[in-house]
């Protein structure tokens, strides 16, 4: 493998997720090896431009423009992690340059309006693209700045991992976290910027620098940085290589980013003719296209998110599996719930209620499909319970070992998760009897993402509510597995968020939630629904498998081929 080769792979290693950074790191790291352009023989060896640098750097050391520093030698080779080219030596950033220039300017009196000012945030990290050009008249400082002349190196010493470097194109001041590096002997400034900003550089900078807020690179490590010298000729053609390869990582960038824009695009043109679509022969031909194509079309995990709300928002909505007209009518089964709370009030088992607002079609933003009926969740619950208030759990009632509470931060992905330091032992689990839950009931977080819900199993049967959770009982005529569905869907997920109430702490409650209007089916198109939600969520877990074993795979080959390009 030759590192021409590297780009015949970007397809395949395109898929990483930092693919292009990546490549461009790897870019820099073969220029400063020496590896990304041929040496010639014709050229004048480094040694011999070391010894000019030498001699200039001598005469400038007595002029006072070059500071006396600890750096000037030959770095031990140990200090080098790789071999260079035979036609190169091995330096430090301190004897090929001047790092830091004298002369100082105390205010925006002692230069023109249209001086340009450099600061920090002028440069994007990274890419090190000048993002703003401020002059004088618009930038005024008080502190001092550091003068420096059109083809000096500007070196971001403050929080030096961002990696700002540019060569100036012109005169003029800079912040003092901003170094100028000023090379000798006509040495090329866009190699100095290179070598500053290759992972040679990079990964001495993350050791050296210090301070914990405001973490920088101090002088003397900086002077001390290894600096690899090619010949002079040499550094010129690995600067038009590396702009040559820059400039191809620019396209495949671009290209790369149309590519995604297009894909979601086309996502969020299906997703919404799915969701919103009227037609139902309009629906079926979108829903062919996408479920056909989802491979291409989720290629991000932000993609099967949306699909997940898609799934949920269709199903909800009658849109996912057809109906039956033998199915008993929703009108029949609220009934059915009606009468079941009649008999459970008449045992003493709930407390009669009072008759909600009948709920209307129109209160819901999609048509209802045939045999479905507008219901509010106050119908179709037997009992809404909050969990005890605060000051009836005490700090002192938890103990480690004992019964789990469930609050929201127990309700993960429509399961319940004990916190181990969120139990109860046998006395306050008796005192609070009420509050346990029962096989079969639904637990619901009133804070934080609300719309969180899990179905209580049999293991969890005997658990405790915990302060920020409610308990729903649903009558036997609905199924719960529909229940936690249509809880999960974005409009309800919406409706409870945005009617929410509580300035510090959102908290919903009880009246917000059993005013809710939804769509309820016949209880055997829930059964169908549910069996369908499950088959086309266990197709996204699928989905996000490969895109992690993609994603995984292109990050290995990519990792390979970067070992093999470097071992040429």
């Amino acid at each position: 493998m030759n590192p021409a080769q590297l780009l015949s792979h970007f397809d395949r290693i395109g898929e990483a997720p930092d693919a292009i950074p990546r490549l461009r790191r790897f870019i820099l790291d073969l220029a400063v090896r020496g590896k990304l352009v041929e040496q010639d023989p014709r050229d004048e060896p480094a040694s011999e431009l070391l010894k000019r640098i030498h001699a200039e750097r001598d005469r400038h050391s007595t002029d006072g423009t070059v500071r006396k520093n600890k750096v000037n030698r030959q770095v031990d080779i140990e200090e080098m992690p790789f071999e260079l080219p035979k036609s190169w030596v091995q330096a430090s950033l301190g004897e090929v340059s001047r790092y830091g220039l004298p002369e100082k300017v105390a205010s925006n009196k002692e230069i023109t309006a249209n001086t340009w000012v450099v600061d920090l945030e002028d440069i994007e990290k990274d890419s090190s693209r000048l993002i703003e050009r401020v002059l004088s008249v618009s930038r005024m400082f008080r502190s001092s700045k550091t003068r420096f002349k059109k083809g000096d190196v500007l070196f971001g010493k403050l929080r030096p991992y961002l990696n700002k470097v540019v060569v100036a194109d012109a005169e003029g001041v800079c912040t003092t976290e901003i170094v100028p590096v000023r090379g000798f002997s006509d040495m090329s400034p866009e190699y100095i910027r290179l070598v500053l900003k290759s992972p040679l550089t990079m990964k001495r900078v993350d050791r050296l620098m210090y301070g914990m807020k405001m973490p920088r690179l101090g002088t003397e490590d900086a002077l001390a940085l290894n600096f690899p010298l090619p010949p002079l000729a040499e550094q010129h053609r690995i600067v038009a290589k590396v702009d040559e390869l820059m400039a191809l990582c620019d396209r495949l960038e671009a290209a790369q980013a149309e590519r995604e824009s297009r894909r979601d695009r086309l996502v969020a043109s299906s997703l919404h003719h799915l969701n919103n679509g009227a037609d139902a022969d309009a629906f079926q031909e979108h829903a062919r296209f996408y479920f056909n194509h989802l491979p291409r079309l989720t290629t991000r995990a932000d993609h099967i998110k949306q699909l997940r709300q898609t799934i949920l928002n269709l199903a909800v909505r009658g849109k996912l599996v057809p109906q039956d007209p033998n199915d008993e009518p929703t009108s029949e089964l609220l009934k059915r719930i009606q009468a079941e709370k009649a008999q459970l009030v008449k045992e003493g088992k709930i407390r009669p209620e009072k008759l909600p607002l009948p709920a209307r079609a129109d209160e819901l933003d999609f048509e209802l499909k045939p045999g479905w009926q507008a219901a509010r969740i106050s119908e179709i619950l037997v009992e809404l319970q909050t969990g005890p208030f605060g000051s009836s759990l005490h700090q002192s009632d938890y103990q480690k070992g004992g019964i789990p509470v469930i609050n929201p931060a127990s309700i993960k992905n429509e399961r319940l998760v004990p916190v181990e330091s969120m139990t109860v032992g046998p006395k306050t689990l008796e005192r609070l009897a009420t509050f346990k839950l029962r096989e079969g009931d639904i637990v619901m977080a009133r804070r934080g993402e609300m719309g969180r819900c899990a179905f209580v199993t049999k293991q969890e049967h005997g658990w405790l509510c915990g302060t920020g959770s409610l308990i729903l009982r649903l009558p036997k005529f609905v199924f719960p597995n529909f229940f936690v569905t249509l809880i999960g869907s974005p409009f309800v997920r919406e409706y409870l968020g945005g009617s929410a109430v509580g300035a510090t702490m959102q908290n919903l409650n009880q009246s917000i939630l059993l005013n809710l209007v939804i769509g309820l089916p016949p209880l055997a198109e829930q059964h169908r629904i549910v069996a369908k939600v499950d088959e086309l969520m266990a197709l996204c877990d699928k989905l996000e498998t490969q895109l992690s074993t993609t994603q995984s795979e292109s990050q290995k080959l990519m990792k390979a081929v970067l070992h093999d390009a470097l071992s040429v």
